[in-house]
């Protein structure tokens, strides 16, 4: 099933059940560094702080990854190309611990937000993302890690490049079945 909320209602769309592997007590939410992001948190904190055994995780999908290390130039030389393969791996890993480590932070200032409704924060988890582009990143550990909810946000047009435009709610709406979709705001 899919729940799309945004502002006070609700719209229960028909769809798939819930994946056999997602847990309703876990939910996943997409987080930035926005005011809508932290109105999404204190709203989700204030709903289930006292809800034993809810389990969530804030999930940061960092900046795309520069095109030079989507790929190498390859070689017709097969040690060469091993060769180049291996630095174009060592070189994606170290753009992802920096990245993620000036990124990190969103995630600290989520939990503190999270935190501060009363949720207990010993049942909160960070994670980052950095495949492909964001939506698919969501739909990816929503899937991996058999999340029963997600929570984004919508934004409407302020002139300003958010994390998560109408057009990935959009096609989360669309394409993330098996779990409950809250797209607030």
């Amino acid at each position: 099933m899919t729940t799309k909320t945004t502002g006070d209602q609700s719209l229960y769309t028909p769809g798939q059940a819930l994946n056999s592997h997602a847990s309703a007590k876990t939910i996943l939410i997409a987080v930035d560094d926005s005011d809508e992001s932290a109105r999404a948190l204190h709203y989700v904190g204030s709903l289930l702080r006292d809800i034993r055994d809810v389990n969530v995780t804030l999930f940061h999908v960092l900046n795309p990854m520069p095109r030079e290390l989507m790929e190498h130039g390859g070689s017709e030389n097969p040690e060469t190309e091993h060769h180049l393969g291996e630095q174009l791996r060592k070189d994606q890993e170290e753009w992802i611990r920096t990245e993620g480590a000036i990124e990190y932070p969103i995630l600290v200032t989520a939990m503190e937000r999270l935190g501060q409704t009363g949720f207990p924060l010993d049942h909160v988890t960070l994670k980052l993302g950095h495949e492909r582009d964001i939506a698919d990143s969501i739909m990816d550990e929503a899937r991996a890690g058999g999340y029963g909810t997600v929570v984004v946000t919508r934004y409407g047009p302020t002139g300003t490049k958010r994390l998560f435009s109408s057009r990935i709610t959009d096609r989360l709406v669309r394409d993330l079945s098996g779990v409950a979709l809250w797209v607030l705001g």
